[in-house]
Order: C-alpha cells, then structure tokens, then sequence
C-alpha cells in the first residue's frame, strides 16, 4: 500500500506563479496596441494616403516586437546575473563555513517565530537536504517561482506585442481611410480596458480599476500623437 503525503495529493496553483511570464505578455500587448495605434493615428491624421499609414504601422510592429523582445531580454538577463552572483556568494559561504551558515539559517527562522531549538533542527534538516536552496529561498528570496527566465519573458513580450500591433494594422488594410482614425480610436480603447480588466483579474486585483488605467493612458496617447499628426497636416496644406 502507498501512502500519499498531502503534498502529493495536493497542488495549490498561485498567481505569483504566472509573474514572469503574465509581466511580460501584458506590457507587450498593452504596449503593441498603443504605441502603434497612436502611430497609426498620427500618420493618418497628417497625409491622406493609405500606403504610408500601412508602412508605418508593419514598421511599428516589427520594431516594437523586436525591440520589446530585445529589451526583456536585457532587463531580466541582467536580473539572472545577480541571482547567479548571489547564489555563488553563497555557495562559497556554504563551503567555507557551513556551521555558520547553518546557525545564521536557524537565525532567520528564529526570526519567522520558530523556537530556538526548533529552528536548529530545522535549518540542519534542510541543510542537509539541499542547503543552496535553503539559503537561496529564505535567505535571498530567490526560489523557482520568482527565478528570472529571460527567454521566456522576450518570447512571450514580443508575441503580446505583435498580437497588439496586429489588429490596428488589419484595420488600415480592411477599412476606408476616413473612418480609421475613429475605429482604431474606439477598438483599440475596448481592447485596452478588456485587457486591463483580464490582467487584474489574472492578478487578484479589481478589474474596473485595471480596465480604466489602461484605457486612460492609451486615450492620453493616441489623442496626443493624432493632435501632433493633425498639427503637420495642418501645416503642410499652408505650405
């Protein structure tokens, strides 16, 4: 007969657990539906042509995909190096001086509520399991939920992104030119407070206030980059 212990019978999932990943996907997204929405905008507010309005906005997907794969990449790899840094201080601690180690591990418990004595057994039971990781969890807050991964986050930044991008730029191809400044406005505001809304949700938030910061922000962008496009169409036609 096998006797199960509870953890093995039960799996509680947290949403900490989708941070990494759920940082970078949303901030993509949010990020390819407004910087080429308000592009879009812009453009299309200064010329009456459809060509350079759909340049614009391939060229605003494929640079800001890239840039934001780039960019996550850079930011979180930089994360990863001080996690390697510490975990390898740390490894040359446990080397050096186990015994302190493990005291300063019973310390930290200690600190947490634990008695003394018990905090003793404690710490020598998971050092002598895997002491690193001991160390690296409640020492340095480093464990395998918050670990950097920063392919991961490029990957999932960059896709977000061009799934953003994509439907601004559908809309140049599919609808007249006079009626895309007000469709990109109004789909690219829903789509913004929709995605507000899932992200606080995913995250244990409210998702009215998500929604409106969203949508208020992208609101702010496009209005402004369709005023400045507006301003040089203006002025050209003076010219």
């Amino acid at each position: 007969m096998r006797f199960e212990t509870i953890g093995e019978r039960h799996h509680e999932p947290h949403r900490s657990e989708r941070t990494g990943w759920l940082r970078a996907a949303v901030l993509g997204a949010n990020d390819g539906l407004i910087s080429t929405s308000s592009l879009l905008i812009g453009v299309a507010a200064a010329q009456a042509a459809r060509e350079p309005v759909l340049i614009a906005g391939l060229a605003g997907l494929v640079a800001g995909a890239l840039s934001m794969a780039a960019g996550e990449y850079v930011s979180v790899s930089s994360q990863a190096d001080v996690e390697r840094a510490d975990l390898d201080q740390e490894r040359r601690a446990l080397d050096a001086q186990p015994d302190v180690e493990r005291a300063e591990l019973a310390a930290i418990y200690v600190r947490r509520g634990l008695e003394p004595e018990l905090a003793a057994r404690v710490a020598e039971q998971l050092s002598a399991h895997d002491a690193l990781a001991a160390h690296a969890r409640d020492e340095i807050g480093i464990s395998h939920v918050t670990q950097a991964r920063p392919i991961q986050a490029a990957f999932a930044s960059a896709a977000a992104f061009s799934v953003g991008a994509a439907l601004p730029v559908l809309l140049v191809l599919l609808l007249p030119l006079q009626f895309l400044v007000p469709a990109i406005s109004a789909s690219t505001l829903a789509l913004l407070a929709v995605l507000g809304a899932i992200a606080a949700r995913l995250g244990g938030a409210g998702w009215l206030r998500g929604s409106v910061r969203v949508a208020f922000w992208g609101a702010v962008a496009m209005a402004l980059t369709g005023l400045i496009g507006w301003l040089f169409g203006s002025a050209g036609a003076w010219l």
